[in-house]
């Protein structure tokens, strides 16, 4: 690890399983688990144990998968309200995923502390406290997830601020700010970020969006800018409501754009399989239109982009499609100039200079002008 390193905590297997119309066999999610280790995943959030059978399986039996590199965590909340840390079913179901890790998840907001755990602040800080700490002891590296960070954070910053400052005397490993609702804007995730990590001192700061206001990618880069050192995600953004920000854009935009170190070359060009790969277990149809991951994110159509390409890939291209595994494509259209054909004509291993290719260009212009389609 290097002191430009980000850790990146893959929680496709919990989180991801909220998007509506996913639901893994815990072979499944055995077996995507194996792939995210290999790929190069930090940490690999496998479930909350407390939940449901399937999760208390999947820990059961994640030891033999020999996981070479990721550390697996168990997702859950801090102690209910007036139950010690020992006496809370939800904690010692924690203890019994026998994992390296435990997240725990705790609320900064005050809404949410009056109204939904229905207790008061001071109990609040000391269920927080108190679960972090109770895990600590037990040998667990804890992370704690600021859920609603952003939210309390605005309608009042000192007490999400002192929901932190309790985690960390628990002795969190990170403290994580969580865009649970996903309706924050970059410049609130950057201004909060960096007032966090000046409260905390040297304690790590990681970041959780999600996508409802469509910045859950870029809030997620903000943070890293601000300071943050862990980023949180899924495969594919898949997640509750609209999605989980997006691991498969996340990684490349740190790593080629920014410079943060997060994984060897060679694995950042397993990043378009591992996307597939999750896509064909999640039963969903891989999104052709992806950023970097996506069959189109590297397909020109245009016929000024395609004659560019051909000159100089770099004019219509922001990366290397190899980088992150995938492939450049032209496409066949009325839209197309001769370099998409002369370009499709090479694909095929044919000799450009058989065709006339003026006229093959006329003819595809005009069916498609009677409704035909030479996309496919």
């Amino acid at each position: 690890m290097t002191a430009n390193h980000i850790d990146l905590y893959d929680t496709t297997l919990r989180d991801g399983t909220q998007r509506e119309g996913i639901s893994y066999s815990l072979d499944d999610k055995l077996k995507i688990a194996a792939r995210l280790d290999a790929f190069g995943m930090d940490y690999i959030e496998g479930g909350w144990p407390g939940s449901n059978p399937k999760d208390v399986e999947f820990f059961r039996r994640a030891p033999s998968l020999g996981l070479s590199h990721a550390k697996l965590a168990a997702f859950g909340s801090t102690r209910r309200k007036g139950v010690r840390p020992a006496d809370d079913a939800n904690v010692q179901a924690l203890m019994g995923a026998e994992t390296p890790v435990v997240t725990l998840v705790g609320k900064s907001w005050a809404l949410h502390v009056v109204n939904v755990l229905e207790t008061t602040a001071e109990e609040n800080l000391a269920m927080i406290e108190e679960s972090v700490a109770y895990c600590q002891a037990q040998g667990k590296e804890v992370i704690y997830d600021a859920e609603h960070f952003f939210d309390g954070y605005k309608a009042d910053a000192a007490y999400a601020l002192a929901t932190l400052a309790a985690a960390a005397r628990g002795g969190a490993a990170c403290v994580v700010l969580c865009d649970t609702n996903g309706g924050s804007l970059p410049w609130e995730v950057a201004e909060a970020t960096a007032r966090v990590i000046a409260h905390l001192g040297g304690v790590a700061v990681g970041i959780h969006t999600h996508d409802d206001g469509g910045c859950g990618v870029a809030n997620s880069l903000a943070a890293v800018r601000a300071g943050a050192v862990q980023v949180q995600g899924t495969v594919n953004g898949y997640g509750e409501r609209v999605a989980n920000a997006n691991l498969c854009a996340i990684i490349p935009d740190l790593q080629l754009k920014m410079g943060y170190d997060c994984l060897s070359a060679e694995q950042l060009r397993g990043l378009t399989e591992l996307s597939r790969y999750v896509a064909e277990l999640a039963n969903l149809t891989h999104d052709d239109h992806l950023p970097f991951v996506g069959a189109s994110a590297f397909a020109h159509k245009g016929g000024i982009h395609v004659a560019a390409m051909l000159k100089d890939a770099a004019s219509y291209q922001h990366i290397d499609p190899a980088a992150v595994g995938n492939r450049q494509r032209s496409v066949v259209s009325e839209l197309s100039g001769r370099g998409n054909l002369i370009d499709k004509i090479k694909q095929f291993n044919l000799n450009p200079e058989s065709l006339d290719v003026p006229k093959v260009l006329e003819q595809i212009k005009q069916l498609e002008s009677q409704g035909f389609t030479f996309e496919g």
